[in-house]
This record gives structure tokens, sequence and C-alpha cells, in this order.
């Protein structure tokens, strides 16, 4: 399993440790329950996981900590909540990746999830 430190000046410390079968946007076949990489632009390098669920797990950990305003903080906190590795799985399954993004330090900044290659 990699290990993502965040390295940003406006943090502190946050790290990524780490059924159906559809096809992906990219045309390459993923199966849920399948391996996936996390990316937090800017904050995080890429991490693979072996399952999805330890990918959320470690994405929350890593974003709980980032200073996001109330609203985006609770807007991530609701999406990696209960029912996260189901939605994460539908979005690549339909789009071949989850992107989702917010605003910090001025700036836009985006979360993406992908089947691991």
């Amino acid at each position: 399993m990699n290990d993502a430190t965040v390295d940003d000046a406006a943090t502190t410390g946050a790290t990524v440790n780490g059924a159906r079968s559809g096809r992906t946007g990219a045309g390459r076949r993923w199966s849920p329950g399948g391996a996936v990489t996390v990316e937090i632009e800017d904050i995080t390098p890429p991490a693979t996981f072996g399952r999805a669920a330890d990918a959320v797990a470690a994405l929350w950990e890593a974003m709980r900590v980032l200073p996001l305003g109330w609203t985006q903080y609770e807007a991530y906190r609701y999406f990696l909540g209960p029912g996260a590795v189901a939605r994460i799985e539908e979005s690549i399954e339909r789009d071949g990746e989850l992107s989702l993004t917010f605003r910090m330090a001025g700036r836009l900044h985006s979360v993406r999830v992908t089947p691991a290659h």
C-alpha cells in the first residue's frame, strides 16, 4: 500500500494510507471491488488501494484535516461517509472515474478516484 503525505503549507500532516462488471469511460474493463487509485491534486500524489473501501477511508483521513470551509467539509464528510464505496464504484463504472473539486487557499483542487492500472 502506498503512503502519500499531504504536502501543502496550509495543512498539518494529513496522510493517505493506505457488483457488476462495467466498461469504464476509457473503454477498460473494471469490476466494482477492484483496485483504485486516489489523488488530491497538488496535495497528495496518487496512491493505489486494492479495495475501494480502503481508498475511501484514506481519502477521508486526508480530506478531513484540510482547511476547508464548513460547507465543503460537510459535503465531503457526507460524500465519503456511509454509501461512499457504492457512489464511487457507480461513478467509475458510468464515467470511468470520480472527479470532485474543492476550493482551498483561493484555488480549485481536484479529487480523482480512477481504476488502478
